[in-house]
C-alpha cells in the first residue's frame, strides 16, 4: 500500500491503516473524488492494482458506485452496530452484497530484471475493485481487534477515521505531520500569547 500526507486539499491520502478507511478520506476536507482521474489514481495508490496496471475503461460510473461505497463504509465505521436500525442495516447489506464478487486476480511475472512482479490476471472491473474495497471494510468489522483500534482523529474539524496500531496505542492525530503538525503549532502559539501577555 502507498503511503503518503496530505496537505493540500486535491492530495489523496493512504495512511489511515486499511484501504476502506483510506477512501474515506477522500472527502475531506472536500470532496476529493471529483473525476475518474483522481480515482484512477486513488485506485492506484491505495494498492488494489499495480502501479502500472491500466484503467483506461474507468468511467463515471465507477465514480458513483466508488462513492456509494464510501457512503456504506463510512454509516457502518461510524455507528455501533444495533439490531433494528434501518440505516446501518442496509449499509451493511450492500457492503456485504459488494463483498461477495470475486476481486481482481493477482498473478507473479517475471519482469525484466527476472524478479517477480505482481500483475493482474486481466483488466480489472468495477465490480471486482468495489469487492476488494468492500472485503476489506468486512474484515475490519468483523475483527474485535481491528474495531477496537479504530480513532478518530482529534485534530480541530477533522473527521478522518483510522487504525491505531501505535506502541500503546496512543496515536491521537490521523497525521502526525498534517493534524499534530497544526495542533503543535496551536499549542506553541497559545503558549507563545500567554507569555507574552
Amino acid at each position: 500500500m502507498a503511503l503518503s500526507t496530505a496537505t493540500a486539499s486535491n492530495e489523496l491520502r493512504f495512511d489511515t491503516g486499511r484501504i476502506c478507511l483510506d477512501l474515506l478520506t477522500t472527502t475531506h476536507p472536500e470532496e476529493r473524488l471529483d473525476s475518474v482521474d483522481v480515482l484512477r489514481a486513488w485506485i492506484t495508490g491505495s494498492g488494489l492494482v499495480p502501479a502500472d496496471t491500466a484503467l483506461a475503461h474507468a468511467d463515471t460510473g465507477w465514480l458513483l458506485a466508488f462513492r456509494e461505497l464510501r457512503a456504506q463504509v463510512d454509516r457502518l465505521v461510524r455507528c455501533r452496530p444495533r439490531p433494528g436500525v434501518a440505516t446501518y442495516d442496509l449499509a451493511l447489506a450492500r457492503v456485504n452484497d459488494l463483498a461477495r464478487t470475486a476481486p481482481p486476480a493477482p498473478r507473479a511475472v517475471r519482469g525484466e530484471d527476472g524478479r517477480l512482479l505482481r500483475r493482474l490476471d486481466g483488466p480489472p472491473g468495477c465490480a471486482a475493485l468495489l469487492a476488494a474495497v468492500a472485503r476489506d471494510a468486512v474484515d475490519l468489522l468483523t475483527d474485535p481487534v481491528a474495531r477496537a483500534a479504530l480513532r478518530q482523529c482529534e485534530g480541530d474539524n477533522c473527521p478522518i477515521v483510522y487504525l491505531d496500531t501505535s506502541r500503546g496505542r496512543r496515536r491521537r492525530w490521523c497525521s502526525s505531520e498534517v493534524c499534530g503538525n497544526r495542533e503543535r503549532v496551536a499549542r506553541h502559539r497559545r503558549r507563545a500569547a500567554l507569555a507574552r501577555a
